[in-house]
């Protein structure tokens, strides 16, 4: 039997308790992962709170690292033994999991075990961002909300490394801190009123691109710290989901943009997904780019892992280790 955190019905953190399922075996094109991490997400907690709807009983988690001990038949490239990271399985909060062998990824030597389990959602989510849906240029004005959390603080670090005067939104001045040491230009502090501030410092031009991971609390003020025709990608709602929002306010900012792109829609063969890896993974050798993992958990402690996620007191990324 495979120990697995479970969720038998919607609710809050105390919904998630640790039971067994039946060993694993892996399909044709599939691996068969022993985890040494799991990566604990946002998405965890929509889903367990019933905004993403997912069918109970069910095992949490899509992030996943550790050791292949299973090899599907028809599978060419890996092999017993090798290390492997991915943020497209599934059931991951558990001892082992399957994997679709095209969307795993090798680890590098050189790369621990806890900064490949940290690094696919948040790293690739971050790469994407700033890569493709809005492809960041030198001297952008760039500003990322949770600047000093497990995505904004890649996302600082990647926008720095292209030449972007960089805007980190943080919620203490511990956070601010942790942005600035990240690269950020400017760390403001507080979410009310960010769009004046942030055309104080732009010459009254605002930004080019606003990523916003938090949502319902942000998304009005995050349109008005835009420049004309700027961009506001909102990639998560950490404070709630966005209510229906009229087009014509797109008109009266200034022409602007809104997407809402999701992770998957970014990796959608293994030429991209071995791309932003690469690039990922090339940056953590050559220490232009830190992953930071702000604390581990038991598979028994899920609970508190998403209490902790919640109370968005984490700088860095939370893991299960079974």
């Amino acid at each position: 039997m495979v120990r697995s955190v479970m969720v038998e019905q919607p609710g809050g953190p105390e919904v998630l308790s640790l039971g067994e399922r039946p060993d694993l075996e892996p399909g044709p094109q599939q691996l068969l992962v022993e985890t040494r991490a799991a990566g604990v997400n946002f998405i965890e907690v929509y889903q367990r709170e019933g905004v993403y709807p997912v069918e109970h009983p069910f095992t949490p988690g899509s992030e996943g690292m550790g050791v292949v001990t299973g090899v599907g038949s028809a599978v060419e490239h890996f092999a017993l033994g090798d290390r492997v990271t991915t943020s497209q399985a599934a059931r991951t909060y558990a001892d082992a999991f399957l994997v679709d062998a095209d969307k795993a990824l090798r680890v590098p030597a050189g790369v621990s075990d806890e900064v490949a389990a940290a690094l696919p959602l948040q790293g690739l989510t971050a790469h994407y961002l700033v890569r493709s849906t809005y492809p960041v240029q030198e001297g952008d004005v760039a500003v990322i909300t949770a600047g000093a959390g497990g995505v904004g603080g890649l996302v600082v670090q990647l926008l720095r490394s292209l030449g972007a005067t960089v805007v980190a939104l943080v919620g203490s001045q511990a956070k601010a801190e942790t942005a600035r040491s990240l690269g950020a230009d400017h760390a403001l502090v507080g979410y009310e009123g960010f769009a004046e501030r942030v055309r104080e410092f732009t010459g009254g031009r605002g930004a080019d691109v606003v990523y916003d991971s938090v949502g319902r609390d942000t998304f009005d003020e995050s349109l008005r710290a835009l420049r004309k025709r700027g961009v506001l990608v909102l990639f998560g709602g950490s404070s709630g989901q966005v209510p229906p929002f009229d087009l014509q306010g797109l008109a009266r900012h200034g022409s602007l943009y809104v997407t809402r792109p999701t992770l998957n829609d970014y990796l959608l063969d293994e030429k991209e997904r071995n791309w932003r890896a690469g690039e990922l993974f090339d940056a953590v050798l050559d220490g232009s780019l830190t992953v930071r993992v702000a604390q581990t958990f038991p598979l028994a402690q899920a609970r508190q892992a998403h209490e902790v996620l919640q109370s968005r007191a984490a700088q860095g990324k939370l893991l299960l280790v079974p």
